[in-house]
């Protein structure tokens, strides 16, 4: 009696302290979660502040309407559009570059190329989000732009163009490895389906598997769009720091993330409107991310395709 009493006590578990390692165990988890939106709300109310502080001694339509951004100058003008355009345009050529190149590199690796290919190419690939950005930055400086000054005449030493290549490149596996786990995730049934009807792999992929992993494509550009917007060494080191309203991809240009390194460096005093900027720049910069990923929650919740 007494040793069944015993061999029950050895595998009866310990509830009690179960309990209290998962009561622990939530208390960590829920600490963490608070110090991440703690901390966030922090950095949102801080650019609140500071930025309704610039916009009392700043107008905001002449934020939004001038033309020209010299706020260290004497004449001082504080058009955040001629940052906006420089940081569209770099942006928008970085796209141009990465999203046929991580889109068919997804396709590539999703539905032509062999797992154990696929092992050995995906890492591969991937390898390129770890670089440095200032390695990116001193490759495009010194490598792309004497390159490109070769085959087009004029071209500055400081510019869009180089800077947005290689942006692009730095974006890329962004693209093509998120695109890739959607396209991956698509079911085999529906490629199945397609090459019964008599399609071809070639058709199959762009009729049917891409359509269904359209949100996830979607969602990898935005997030791709919003690194790109936030990006600061390559733009700081390669686009320069010439702030000129245009899309010139030919000369040197400042992004917004230019300008906060060129003043962040500076000695500008705290308390000053050139020192203000940083949070107004920075606010406009929240304000377009924030769009951005908004956007993409949307679309990913109206498009995402499910499947039983």
């Amino acid at each position: 009696m007494e040793s069944s009493l015993r061999d029950r006590a050895l595998w009866q578990p310990n509830r009690q302290a179960s309990h209290r390692t998962e009561l622990i165990v939530r208390l960590i988890l829920g600490l963490f979660s608070f110090v991440s939106v703690a901390t966030t709300i922090g950095i949102v109310f801080t650019l609140i502040f500071e930025t309704i502080d610039f916009f009392r001694i700043i107008p905001i339509w002449r934020f939004f309407t001038e033309t020209r951004w010299t706020p260290l100058f004497a004449s001082a003008q504080f058009g955040i559009v001629v940052l906006i355009s420089a940081t569209v345009l770099t942006t928008g050529i970085a796209i141009l570059v990465a999203l046929p190149l991580g889109l068919l590199s997804a396709v590539c690796l999703s539905e032509y190329a062999s797992p154990k290919v696929r092992q050995v190419l995906k890492p591969a690939l991937e390898v390129l989000a770890g670089v440095p950005t200032v390695v990116y930055g001193y490759f495009a400086l010194l490598f792309v732009t004497p390159l490109l000054q070769k085959i087009i005449p004029g071209l500055q030493g400081f510019n869009a163009l180089s800077a947005g290549i290689v942006l692009g490149v730095a974006i890329t596996p962004l693209i093509a490895s998120l695109s890739e786990d959607a396209i991956y995730a698509v079911p085999r049934s529906l490629r199945d389906g397609s090459y019964a009807l008599g399609a071809t792999k070639r058709e199959t992929i762009i009729a049917v598997v891409l359509p269904a992993a359209l949100s996830g494509i979607v969602a990898s550009v935005i997030l791709a769009v919003s690194r790109a917007i936030g990006e600061t060494m390559i733009v700081a080191i390669a686009a320069g720091q010439n702030a000129t309203l245009g899309l010139n991809p030919f000369v040197s240009a400042m992004t917004m993330t230019a300008y906060i390194v060129q003043v962040s460096l500076g000695d500008t005093p705290a308390g000053s409107i050139a020192y203000r900027t940083l949070f107004a720049v920075g606010t406009t910069l929240f304000v377009m991310t924030l769009v951005l990923n908004v956007f993409s929650f949307w679309f990913v919740r109206r498009f995402q395709e499910k499947y039983d």
